[in-house]
């Protein structure tokens, strides 16, 4: 098991058929997620592609997580949530000047990716939408988007199995909203082939 601090972030190789756990020991704490693949970077995970074949935004045990290049990425085996968030682009230091003028700036999770996914070769303006882990995000009758706080409870966890080799970029997210005016961290571990490493 590894941990991330709060308002940190990691990146790391997930061979296929490895499992990654990504766990919330607290509760209610979001995590970013990136994957791209590790044989081509410029294949990276899609928000629209999965929307488009998983036909909902409702992603949990069973869905499949999308590349832009129409491959499966990441299929979710286990989700003790059932709530995360697909629409939303990681936080950001313009996302702290807009929606928080009054609180100190932070880089935010799209910082702390730029700078772990930089090594595998993956530039800022590459970052595409996060698949954000325990994020809770209603969408309105007319389409409106809000924040709330994070439904998980301490322990609650999500597994995704590689579909492919990937770089994977995991944050414990920064922005106050998202989760619900606190930082906690977000735990991490992967097993190999499905088998504890």
């Amino acid at each position: 098991m590894k941990r991330i601090e709060p308002r940190n972030g990691v990146a790391f190789k997930l061979a296929r058929d490895d499992v990654l756990s990504v766990i919330d020991p607290e509760g209610g704490q979001v995590a970013d997620l990136i994957a791209a693949s590790a044989n081509d970077p410029r294949e990276i995970i899609s928000n629209g592609r999965t929307f488009d074949y998983e036909e909902t935004i409702a992603l949990t045990a069973g869905s499949t997580l999308w590349s832009n290049r129409s491959n499966p990425m990441l299929l979710i085996e286990e989700d003790t949530v059932g709530r995360h968030d697909f629409l939303l682009t990681p936080c950001s230091s313009a996302t702290f000047r807009h929606f928080y003028p009054d609180k100190p700036p932070h880089r935010g999770c799209f910082g702390n990716l730029a700078e772990a996914l930089e090594p595998y070769g993956i530039h800022p303006d590459a970052i595409p939408v996060a698949f954000n882990i325990f994020m809770n995000v209603p969408v309105g009758p007319a389409g409106n988007l809000r924040v709330d706080p994070p439904t998980s409870n301490g322990g609650d966890y999500i597994r995704v199995r590689a579909k492919m080799d990937l770089i994977i970029g995991l944050t414990a997210c920064s922005a106050y909203a998202s989760n619900g005016g606190s930082f906690k961290p977000i735990d991490f571990q992967i097993e190999k082939g499905g088998r504890d490493a």
